[in-house]
């Protein structure tokens, strides 16, 4: 007989769905690497990343219970990497373990959300600030390879442009000789991911200004305009923060209303 169905317990079928580039661009969060340097993700982290993929896309919801047999059974995989993946998704708080429940999807919360952005902030404009400095001609060809791409990802689907901003953002890390800032920029980089989604998400008309920002923090480095570059840096943060908070604010009106009957 088979194990009766939690309530909470989500549909994993997802977990089997094609790796696109969204997918690759979680499992390089999850490794903390970058896509020009890749390094061999172990069956632990591949299966984090396809966990947070998918918790990313909203296909897995808050407060859904992941439990490791259903997950194992899915994947044709013992439980053991499936436990380990679990604690890789909660180092990065896209999971919690609560007493007698196990593994949750964590609940999107305002003020994590304001948390995150302001040390992301803050952070990326010490990175800008270094770069500005150290290598700003080597910055100058990573906004003209990669803004051209944000354009078009614009005008294809939210998640393609939500992948181009993450790719321009571990590109520009990347160029960082302070191993330890971007260290901790890439750590927090799965949680932003999943913020940025949400907001662009509920509010796709944003997209095309979005990429009007990156142009011009573009142009703010090609003449090496350091105080712009950090105001204009700064102010994209902000704006992009402020489209996610507005996003969690509606989503719970709606749930707190309920359904309406006519």
């Amino acid at each position: 007989m088979s194990r009766p169905k939690t309530p909470d317990t989500p549909d994993l079928s997802p977990l089997l769905l094609p790796q696109d580039s969204l997918m690759l661009a979680v499992e390089q969060a999850v490794l903390r690497n970058s896509n020009s340097a890749p390094v061999a993700a172990s069956l632990p982290e591949q299966i984090a990343a396809k966990l947070a993929g998918i918790i990313t896309l909203d296909l897995l919801h808050a407060g859904q219970r992941l439990l490791e047999q259903d997950i194992s059974a899915v994947l044709n995989v013992s439980r053991a990497p499936v436990r380990e993946a679990l604690r890789i998704l909660e180092r990065d708080r896209l999971i919690e373990f609560q007493p007698r429940r196990g593994a949750l999807v964590t609940e999107p919360d305002a003020a994590e959300l304001r948390d995150i952005f302001f040390v992301r902030s803050t952070l990326f404009s010490v990175l800008l600030k270094n770069l500005m400095d150290e290598r700003p001609a080597d910055l100058e060809k990573v906004f003209a390879a990669h803004v051209p791409t944000l354009r078009a990802a614009s005008e294809q689907s939210i998640n393609d442009y939500v992948v181009a901003t993450f790719l321009l953002n571990y590109a520009i890390a990347d160029l960082a000789s302070n191993r330890l800032l971007v260290d901790m920029l890439k750590s927090i980089s799965l949680r932003t991911l999943r913020y940025v989604r949400l907001g662009l998400a509920a509010n796709p008309s944003a997209a095309p200004h979005m990429v009007e920002t990156w142009e011009a923090l573009h142009e703010a480095v090609a003449d090496r305009d350091d105080d712009r570059v950090i105001e204009i840096a700064s102010g994209r943060i902000t704006e992009i923060r402020d489209l996610s908070v507005r996003a969690l604010e509606a989503h719970r009106a709606s749930v707190a209303s309920g359904p309406t009957t006519s």
